[in-house]
């Protein structure tokens, strides 16, 4: 059975109309989640999830089941083969992407749990998800700071993404952006 190359990219330069799809959901997803981020109000004790909040809260789950589409995506197509380029320039992507990956996933995860131990529901589109941890738990709120913290580096190694995709695209003018743009 022949597959196109647009959907299973494995053995091509540019990833597929899903890989695409999924990254830029993420993206959007993601402009979403630190947008509300900054505007909600600071999440105190006795606070409610309303508002910006609940919308934060509800795009969470969101950016982690993209993710795991998107994993499950990538571990069942491949990758485009990688950009030939400088050794630690590899490296650095490498890692950067695998970061990316990894705390892309870890940081929902977190949230959910300080949301549950401050005994706030979490849902996927509407279907209502388990708790993570109990009401009260001091280590979710410990968890919750680390939310934080990670969503600073995450936030820089989005920089450090998007910076040398732009290098790629105006300094070595090596066709690396068109990749993952349309």
């Amino acid at each position: 059975m022949q597959h196109s190359s647009e959907h299973f990219p494995a053995h091509n330069t540019r990833y597929g109309a899903v890989a695409r799809l999924f990254h830029w959901a993420v993206v959007l997803l993601l402009v979403g989640e630190y947008s509300l981020a900054w505007l909600m109000p600071d999440i105190h004790k006795g606070t409610q999830p309303a508002g910006l909040i609940a919308w934060h809260l509800a795009i969470g789950p969101l950016i982690l089941s993209v993710m795991l589409l998107r994993l499950g995506w990538r571990s069942a197509v491949g990758t485009p083969e990688p950009h030939p380029g400088v050794a630690w320039q590899e490296l650095a992507s490498k890692l950067t992407h695998g970061l990316l990956y990894v705390l892309l996933l870890v940081l929902p995860l977190l949230g959910w749990i300080n949301a549950s131990t401050r005994g706030w529901s979490i849902s996927l589109l509407g279907i209502p998800l388990p708790a993570l941890a109990s009401q009260g738990s001091t280590v979710g709120r410990d968890l919750g700071e680390w939310h934080s913290t990670l969503a600073y580096i995450v936030l820089g190694l989005i920089g450090l993404h998007v910076s040398a995709a732009f290098y790629h695209h105006w300094v070595r003018k090596d066709g690396l952006l068109a990749r993952m743009w349309g």
